[in-house]
């Protein structure tokens, strides 16, 4: 019997390309805004753990809570930079511009230590054969 449902088609390599694409850059946001959400509760930890329980007020002393949150509002800011600025300019295409430059000069410097090798070691030349010799050839002229 045959059946009617219509086999979905393969997906070819670009539709994949992009869909992995777009996967990788779901992960870069949500995993951005996992980071703002442990920012905002690290903060509030951090000014509840000053103002409140005193902790740190004698070794460290007091408004150290400020400092914490500075230079973690500052590795964020580095984070939502590399997410929304920095892969645009250092996207795919860039990594395949990248690449193709490196392939490039890969292949500048195999040719170039490949002319090294045959200045260094030179091939022997084959030894050719004179065409009409009869000394190779028991049968006469005539006969071939």
């Amino acid at each position: 019997m045959i059946s009617k449902t219509k086999k979905p088609e393969r997906i070819d390599s670009e539709q994949r390309e992009q869909y992995e694409y777009a996967r990788r850059r779901i992960n870069q946001k949500k995993n951005l805004m996992r980071h703002f959400i442990f920012f905002l509760a690290g903060s509030i930890l951090f000014i509840i753990l000053d103002a409140f329980l005193k902790v740190g007020e004698t070794s460290i002393g007091s408004g150290w809570y400020i400092w914490a949150i500075l230079i973690w509002t500052f590795i964020f800011i580095v984070h939502a930079l590399n997410v929304f600025i920095l892969n645009s300019f250092m996207g795919k295409e860039w990594e395949d511009q990248q690449l193709e430059r490196l392939k490039a000069r890969q292949a500048e410097k195999l040719a170039e230590l490949q002319k090294k090798v045959d200045a260094e070691f030179p091939l022997p030349k084959p030894i050719s054969k004179p065409q009409n010799t009869t000394i190779d050839n028991p049968l006469s002229p005539d006969l071939q």
